[in-house]
């Protein structure tokens, strides 16, 4: 589903305008990255989790050349989907 297609769903299920939903949504997205961007996690009650992890630093060996690299720590973002979504994706179509 690409964002026009979220835009317009999610403006037709709360019955507010596209422009109102895609300024949603942008809100939305914005405070995640704020949150994360700080280290905090984002719990959605029936959906998941963000959350950030810290990777350390570690040495990488490039396959092609052999050579040794050192990549520098790095945060990256993981999601943790909820028990009911993992239930709702077993049971399809009910």
């Amino acid at each position: 589903m690409d964002t026009k297609t979220l835009v317009d769903h999610l403006s037709l299920n709360i019955d507010i305008s596209k422009q109102e939903a895609a300024d949603l949504l942008d809100a939305f997205t914005n405070l995640v990255s704020e949150k994360c961007a700080q280290m905090d996690s984002v719990s959605i009650p029936g959906f998941g989790a963000f959350e950030p992890k810290k990777r350390m630093e570690r040495v990488m060996v490039m396959p092609s050349t052999g050579k040794r690299m050192l990549l520098p720590p790095k945060i990256a973002l993981t999601f943790k989907p909820s028990a009911m979504l993992k239930q709702r994706l077993r049971q399809p179509n009910k």
